[in-house]
């Protein structure tokens, strides 16, 4: 069916209160014009960094026709905080909204997706997995061998169809996407710029599971900063942006699905590091990385992209290292328990004593650009 504007559903609900049968209604006519909610009723309520809604719907004929299911999974900014993370809301508006209608990636069905900068508040409204016997992934059941190589090779898939397009570029249709890695310095700088919020993690259990060489606040800024500019030299696709194990799950016939979104502009290689290393026990990432990069780095190849060498990809993957240890290091317990940001925190760490990561960091600064030999194996 033809949608209507996304705008006939402003203003968009800032209280739990104000999702209405009225409203909903409104929401889901941008998509299926004609639908009328006739009910709602909450069924369920987790709240993060966006609250998660299961929301029973009482349609009429015409949303049924539609193929509206009866339960759906409503998410949007309805925290203490969410106004200070419109631009997580607005990410995850566009990469439902704007993405995966074009760039294929298995996900959830979307019956609404709108992000009102009046107001700071995003809203997505999206079909109950549960409904489908999905298994959801978690931090503390790292995924085998096989888990993880499909999840590769959906991001591959996804990577290489838009793979140093020029829809890229200005006046393309994703120049207006931010450049991931800026974007996320920039976010970092309400703890890399206090030192005292620093110190905050660094005493945490996160922080007493780390190694203490990365606890150096000005080492670690250097670093970041660094990292910047080496993503700018790599070639840039779409990426998904959040692949950690929370964000992740299953079909019931074991294929991947992705969820929470902030996509972006950046290198493949980035996303790939940031989840092999969240997805995997220490020692079996260890034993497979090499492998599974691999694997990315071939289907990339098969779908036609000029995919880097297994030493240039893996020299990249130590250095983006850094990004995940930061993220969870400084990622509030309100945002994900402190057990969860705990156990990313120590792989990241680990990961990045294994692969060097500050002085691959490092040497790619000092020679302008990634190296095609191995990194050093000492810090």
């Amino acid at each position: 069916m033809p949608a209507m504007n996304q705008t006939d559903a402003r203003p968009l609900p800032l209280r739990l209160e104000d999702i209405d049968a009225d409203w909903m209604t409104r929401a889901l006519r941008t998509r299926a014009p004609g639908v009328t909610c006739e009910g709602i009723e909450v069924v369920d309520l987790i709240k993060g960094t966006c609250t998660k809604i299961r929301l029973r719907l009482s349609l009429d004929d015409a949303g049924r026709a539609a193929g509206i299911p009866e339960l759906v999974i409503l998410k949007g900014g309805f925290e203490e905080h969410s106004r200070a993370m419109s631009l997580v809301h607005d990410a995850e508006v566009r990469g439902y909204r704007d993405v995966f209608p074009v760039v294929d990636l298995p996900v959830p069905t979307c019956y609404f997706a709108d992000f009102d900068p009046s107001d700071q508040q995003g809203i997505v409204i999206l079909e109950d997995l549960l409904e489908r016997d999905v298994a959801f992934c978690s931090a503390l059941v790292p995924q085998s061998f096989e888990q993880s190589r499909r999840r590769l090779d959906a991001l591959a898939r996804f990577h290489a169809q838009t793979w140093q397009s020029a829809e890229l570029e200005p006046g393309g249709r994703w120049h207006s996407f931010p450049e991931g890695e800026a974007q996320l310095r920039d976010y970092m700088n309400r703890y890399l710029e206090k030192p005292e919020e620093w110190r905050r993690f660094v005493l945490s259990p996160r922080g007493a599971c780390t190694s203490v060489r990365f606890h150096d606040l000005g080492r670690i800024v250097s670093a970041f900063d660094k990292l910047v500019t080496i993503s700018r030299r790599l070639p840039h696709c779409i990426v998904h942006g959040d692949t950690h194990l929370g964000n992740l799950y299953h079909n019931a016939d074991g294929s991947p699905g992705f969820l929470d979104s902030l996509p972006g502009r950046g290198p493949g290689i980035r996303e790939v590091c940031y989840h092999l290393v969240g997805a995997l026990d220490t020692d079996d990432r260890r034993r497979w990385e090499g492998a599974l990069v691999q694997h990315y780095l071939e289907t990339l190849s098969s779908l036609g992209v000029e995919a880097p060498s297994l030493d240039a990809a893996m020299e990249q993957y130590a250095a983006f290292l850094l990004d995940g240890y930061i993220i969870f290091m400084v990622n509030e317990s309100f945002y994900q328990p402190e057990s969860i940001n705990t156990a990313y925190t120590a792989r990241f760490s680990t990961a990045m004593i294994d692969h060097a990561t500050l002085r691959v960091i490092d040497d790619l600064d000092r020679k302008g650009g990634p190296r095609t030999a191995s990194a050093a194996s000492a810090l």
